[in-house]
């Protein structure tokens, strides 16, 4: 039977690391076709993979060829192919924490640096949270813990994160000599759950224009109207969209002029010449009930003015950060839900060949085509 076969294909362009494939359905079977390892068979080389839900996550077979090279088969048994399913709330990896020798530290510089003992695993655009900066009872970075960060690698052990550590109430901090060695961090999975989104500010340029840079990647774009919600401590409060002290009740929103989105930077059409200076140097003291300055998107779907009918930009479904969501055409007045499904393509090693990479060499293009069967017998 094939009436309610859900079926879909593509190709991506390999890092070498895992690739997140997001799809409308949650697939049965994947098979992938790595065209470099066919046209050019070579030692270790995976030209075709294939897997299914019946085998367990993370497993997948391959076909492989060894040094001659002679096409053989072998398995994967741990980092192969798995689907994953978001949910509405925050899902997260591994805690990376003091363990043994395992720690890591955070730099006090104008753009903080994360330097771990042990490879942290992520790639540039991965977003972490970070939890229990403490060094001392007074002391360390616990003012930015819970804030949601997009990284940028620059290598196995070494990542940074937007923000300004070099004021005078930050300390440099290490797992390793932190009270208790307390300290963590870990990777939010799926962190564009909806769109537009509520994004934390890590910095803000007054002027004609306001320039307002955000921890992780916003979905802003050009005609967006969003508003301010900035505690008095963090300074340009006088962005906040209430009260309007001219007309009592009626809030003050501004309209994105530009967006620059491989710096998560958006300028916004408010004068703010003459506003309070932002400040992200706060006490430690302060971290009990500290709320994080934040700018928003105002109640409608991200269209920045466009409307939403059959042959529109939004229609079919709507994207965010660069991936289709889920949903049908989207209604002007709300929120798209992006919460996420698909499969992964990881980056383990077959039994027989422990060099042979699933996901293939960065430059590899790989074809994949998934499958969502109405039946499915044991």
């Amino acid at each position: 039977m094939t009436e309610y076969n859900k079926m879909a294909k593509g190709s991506f362009t390999s890092t070498g690391s895992a690739q997140i494939i997001n799809l409308p359905f949650l697939p049965g079977y994947v098979e992938m076709i790595n065209y470099a390892s066919v046209a050019t068979p070579a030692n270790h080389g995976i030209p075709y993979a294939q897997w299914s839900s019946l085998m367990g996550q993370g497993f997948a077979t391959a076909m492989l060829f060894n040094a001659t090279p002679v096409l053989t088969t072998g398995v994967v048994t741990s980092n192969g192919i798995s689907t994953f399913m978001a949910g509405e709330l925050f899902q997260y990896g591994p805690v990376y924490q003091h363990t043994g020798s395992t720690d890591f530290s955070i730099s006090a510089a104008a753009t903080a640096e994360i330097t771990t003992t042990s490879a942290h695993g992520l790639v540039t655009g991965n977003v972490v949270i970070f939890q229990n900066l403490y060094e001392t009872t007074t002391t360390g970075m616990p003012q930015i813990a819970g804030i949601p960060f997009e990284v940028t690698v620059i290598d196995s052990t070494h990542f940074t994160i937007p923000w300004n550590t070099s004021g005078s109430n930050y300390t440099a901090f290490n797992t390793a000599t932190s009270i208790g060695n307390i300290g963590s961090f870990k990777q939010v999975l799926y962190p564009y759950l909806y769109s537009p989104g509520v994004n934390v500010i890590s910095s803000i340029t007054t002027g004609t224009t306001t320039t307002v840079v955000t921890t992780d990647a916003n979905s802003f774009v050009v005609g967006q109207e969003v508003a301010f919600r900035i505690p008095t401590v963090w300074g340009t409060y006088q962005l906040n969209s209430l009260p309007d002290t001219l007309i009592p009740g009626s809030p003050i929103y501004g309209y994105v002029i530009s967006v620059t989105p491989s710096t998560n930077t958006v300028v916004v059409n408010i004068n703010s010449t003459g506003y309070t200076a932002f400040n992200v140097n706060q006490p430690v003291n302060s971290v009990p009930g500290l709320t994080f300055p934040q700018i928003l998107a105002v109640g409608d779907v991200n269209t920045g003015g466009n409307q939403i009918s059959s042959g529109s930009m939004l229609y079919p479904p709507p994207q965010v950060n660069g991936f289709n969501t889920i949903n049908g055409p989207a209604i002007l007045g709300s929120y798209v839900n992006n919460t996420s499904m698909g499969f992964i393509i990881g980056s383990g090693s077959t039994v027989s060949d422990a060099s042979s990479v699933l996901v293939g060499s960065a430059g590899n293009v790989i074809y994949w085509r998934a499958f969502a069967h109405d039946i499915s017998l044991p």
